[in-house]
């Protein structure tokens, strides 16, 4: 029976390590995988230890066995300091773990002796073997590292009850829960002298309880929620599972609401809070609208609140929410001037409706130029994609596959030029700068798109027709999105990319490739189409191939034409 038992016990205990190797983690905790490792270890040498036919084969279990008063042990204070967000120096934690080794080749080194074990007797049973031991002189050892061990495991749930903090108390009380228990069921072995051990049936209980709870400890660490995503330093950071509990964030984000510092780890908010009416309004309001951002004063500061779900398991569509709050007190300020501008525009409507619109026109191909004066790198780029658009459009239109009314196509060639409207925003030295950008500076480039379509919406709306503004909109703030998902500002996938945008996202890539730039000549035609062809599924729509097959000649002829007038200037 209790070769059975331990036996399962080791079974599942094996499983629950196969079923997180398949995990595709970015990092893995070593802590809890050394544990869920060392705990089959622990369990064999438990089911070896009721098969053994000798007092060697028993002295040898016992080195497999003692890995959980000594390392697993030490482990679990460890695990409780880290929930409990206790930074351990590294000589305390290198003095712990050599006092587990040693107590281990104590063990290890006494098979042949009896210092550590001074008889070991062996009685057969229906049930599988009992070993009884008399202890040897080095086993005082034992009993005086247990009670030190001992000491600092109270001492350590003591402060865990007591001490304030934003870590999970729901995590604390969960291993603090297992190391007592261990600690109570080793006492009573002691105590009554019992047969077989009940410490395997704790221990994968405890496996079970990591493997459950992994995805959770990966989601108190904000740095792994987003280990892909370039952290900005003056932006602040939080996140919260689907149920509304608080699960982690960066310190900036205590400027801008100082409450959250005190908050509870896997607790939810106070809903009487301010904390509560902006974070859960923002989920309730992606939940029902899908609504991706929101404004707030916050003293002198206006800041820009963005939520976008997660999920650190593919098996899981969402785990919680991800929010990146921004000052954006000065792009406030910038877009009011506009704003104001706009709305000296929109009191001439009534009057001479027509000559805005031609005013209008005359303001964005300006600020495009605008652009264009200040970007070393892109000259004649608003001229040349709006030409390109011009040539996909009338393909699309003669090829009839996609659907698209002449009045659709366009509105997508006259609001091509509005596609870079937000780089007036970005700085000159990281909009002209001639190397690669930093991540940082990448992450700040990449805001342009959303900054584009804002400006678009402030300059068109109410003045031009609602598809229009739709349509402008679309190709300002999604031309850098991907059909794999894996562009910005927002990650669409597939068809969730409005169609205008999938068409910009085309004639923007095909010109970068082939036009000169401060930092590169312009790219061989068969070597831009080959990575435009290449492109088709992953970065761009691959309905678009055979439009951009069927107007390549076209658009090849147009750059060469290009390169002949530029080599004359």
């Amino acid at each position: 029976m209790a070769i059975a038992a331990f036996g399962i016990c080791l079974i599942i205990s094996c499983y629950i390590v196969f079923r997180m190797s398949l995990r595709e983690f970015e990092n893995i905790d070593r802590l809890y995988w050394t544990v869920v490792i060392l705990i089959p270890i622990i369990i064999l040498g438990y089911m070896l230890k009721t098969l053994v036919v000798s007092e060697e084969a028993a002295a040898i279990t016992f080195c497999f066995i003692y890995l959980d008063s000594t390392i697993l042990l030490t482990m679990m204070i460890f695990i409780m300091l880290r929930t409990m967000k206790v930074n351990v120096p590294t000589w305390i934690k290198a003095t712990a773990y050599l006092a587990a080794i040693l107590h281990l080749f104590v063990v290890w080194s006494s098979i042949h002796n009896d210092n550590y074990f001074r008889t070991i007797t062996l009685i057969p049973s229906d049930n599988g073997t009992i070993t009884k031991m008399e202890s040897g002189p080095f086993r005082i050892y034992h009993y005086i590292y247990l009670v030190v061990v001992f000491a600092a495991i109270i001492g350590i749930i003591i402060a865990g009850f007591v001490r304030n903090g934003s870590y999970s108390k729901r995590a604390f009380v969960n291993y603090a829960m297992i190391t007592v228990m261990g600690i109570g069921i080793y006492a009573l072995e002691w105590i009554f002298d019992l047969n077989y051990s009940l410490l395997p049936f704790l221990y994968v209980i405890s496996d079970v309880l990591i493997a459950m709870q992994y995805d959770r400890i990966y989601m108190h660490d904000i740095n792994f929620i987003f280990s892909n995503y370039q952290q900005i330093e003056d932006r602040g950071y939080a996140a919260f599972d689907t149920e509304g509990r608080f699960l982690s964030s960066n310190r900036r984000i205590f400027d801008f609401w100082p409450a959250l510092a005190n908050q509870r780890i896997d607790e939810k908010l106070d809903k009487d809070s301010e904390l509560c009416g902006v974070f859960y309004t923002m989920m309730d309001a992606y939940e029902k609208r899908n609504e991706t951002s929101s404004k707030y004063q916050i003293g002198d500061m206006r800041c820009v609140c963005e939520i976008m779900p997660f999920t650190v398991n593919k098996y899981i569509e969402r785990q919680g929410y991800f929010f990146d709050v921004r000052d954006a007190t000065q792009e406030e300020k910038t877009l009011e001037i506009i704003t104001s501008y706009n709305q000296s525009l929109n009191t001439l409507v009534a009057e001479k409706t027509q000559s805005i619109k031609e005013m209008q026109a005359k303001i964005v191909l300006g600020m495009a130029n605008m652009i264009e004066n200040r970007d070393n790198n892109t000259g004649g780029h608003v001229k040349r994609t709006s030409d390109i658009i011009h040539i996909l459009v009338d393909e699309i239109i003669r090829q009839d596959d996609m659907s698209i009314s002449t009045e659709f196509a366009k509105d997508i060639v006259r609001a091509a030029p509005m596609h870079d409207l937000g780089k007036l925003t970005i700085e000159n030295s990281i909009l002209n700068k001639p190397d690669k950008l930093t991540n940082e500076e990448y992450e700040i480039m990449k805001t342009h798109s959303s900054k584009s379509g804002e400006m678009v919406m402030i300059l068109l709306d109410g003045v031009e027709e609602e598809h229009f503004v739709t349509v402008a909109y679309n190709v300002a703030r999604y031309h850098h999105e991907r059909w794999d998902g894996r562009g910005y500002p927002e990650g669409l996938v597939g068809s969730m990319i409005p169609i205008e945008a999938r068409i910009m996202a085309v004639a923007d890539v095909y010109d970068a490739l082939c036009s000169k730039r401060s930092y590169k000549e312009g790219m061989p035609a068969d070597k831009a189409a080959r990575i435009m062809l290449d492109g088709m599924g992953t970065q761009f729509d691959p309905a678009l191939k055979p439009i951009f097959m069927g107007c390549r000649g076209r658009l090849e002829a147009y750059y060469a034409d290009a390169a002949i007038e530029y080599a004359l200037q």
